[in-house]
C-alpha cells in the first residue's frame, strides 16, 4: 500500500501543488514519468479534483507536460533543451542582477542577505532540500528586485523547467562548494551595488550549472535514478478529511 501523506485543508490544491513540486524537483517523481492519479491520491490523501487542479498549476509552471493520450508527465528535457534554456537563463539572471544592483531597496537587499545566511546554515548541515529551497528563493528575490515584472515572469517560466536538474548538480560536493562560493560573490556584489560584477557572477553561475547538468546527463545520472511516484515524507499536518471533521484549517 502506498504511504499516506497528510496535507492541511487550507488552500488544498495549493498544498498539493507544493508537495508535488517538491517531489518533482527532488526527483522523487522521475523525469518523463506519468503522474499516477490513483497512487498520488492515496499518498496525499486527497480526492482527484484538488490533485488535478494542482497538476494544472504545475503544467502552467512548466514542471509537468500535459500530453494527449498520456495525461500528466513530469517534464524531461533533452541536451538541446538544457543548452537552450540555460543560455536564456544566464542572460535573464545577468540582466536581473544588473537591474537589482541599481533598483533593489535596502529591505530587499537585507532579505536576500538573510536568505543567504540561512542557505549557508543548510549547507553546513548538508541539508540539500533546505539548501535548494533557500537557493531558489534567493534567485527569485533577485529577479523580483530587478523591478521588471516581464523579466521576472520570463525567468520564472523558463527556470521552472530546469529546477529538478539544478537540484541534482549540488549532489556533487565540489560543485556544491563552488556554487556556495559564487553565492558569496553574488551577495557581495549586490551589497556594493556593482551591477556589472553581479551580472558577471550570475552569468558564470548559470554556465557552471549548465555544464554540471550536461555532465550528469551524459553520464546517465539524471533520468534513471528515481521511481515514477516515489514516497514523500509524511507531513505533520492533519489530513484534509480529518480537518473537515474537526473543523480545523
Amino acid at each position: 500500500m502506498a504511504e499516506v501523506i497528510e496535507i492541511a485543508r487550507l488552500a488544498l490544491h495549493d498544498q498539493v501543488a507544493a508537495r508535488l513540486r517538491t517531489m518533482l524537483v527532488e526527483g522523487r517523481i522521475a523525469p518523463g514519468a506519468k503522474l499516477n492519479e490513483r497512487v498520488l491520491t492515496e499518498q496525499l490523501r486527497v480526492s482527484r479534483t484538488p490533485l488535478r487542479e494542482a497538476i494544472k498549476l504545475l503544467a502552467v509552471e512548466g514542471l509537468v507536460d500535459l500530453l494527449p493520450n498520456r495525461g500528466a508527465v513530469a517534464v524531461r528535457l533533452s541536451e538541446a533543451d538544457v543548452m537552450h534554456s540555460f543560455e536564456v537563463l544566464a542572460e535573464l539572471e545577468a540582466m536581473s542582477g544588473r537591474l537589482a544592483a541599481e533598483r533593489a531597496s535596502d529591505a530587499e537587499r537585507n532579505e536576500i542577505r538573510a536568505l543567504h545566511y540561512e542557505m549557508l546554515a543548510a549547507f553546513a548541515r548538508r541539508d540539500l532540500s533546505g539548501y535548494y529551497r533557500l537557493n531558489a528563493a534567493i534567485h527569485a528575490a533577485l529577479a523580483a528586485a530587478a523591478g521588471n515584472p516581464v523579466l521576472a515572469a520570463a525567468y520564472t517560466r523558463i527556470n521552472a523547467r530546469v529546477q529538478s536538474l539544478r537540484f541534482r548538480t549540488n549532489q556533487n560536493d565540489a560543485k556544491w562548494k563552488r556554487a556556495v562560493k559564487e553565492h558569496e560573490q553574488i551577495v557581495a556584489a549586490l551589497d556594493a551595488r556593482d551591477g556589472e560584477a553581479l551580472a558577471t557572477v550570475l552569468r558564470q553561475h548559470l554556465v557552471h550549472k549548465r555544464d554540471a547538468v550536461l555532465e550528469l546527463m551524459r553520464a546517465g545520472d539524471v533520468y534513471a535514478q528515481a521511481p515514477a511516484t516515489a514516497a514523500a515524507p509524511r507531513a505533520a499536518a492533519d489530513s484534509p478529511r480529518r480537518a473537515e471533521r474537526t473543523g480545523r484549517a
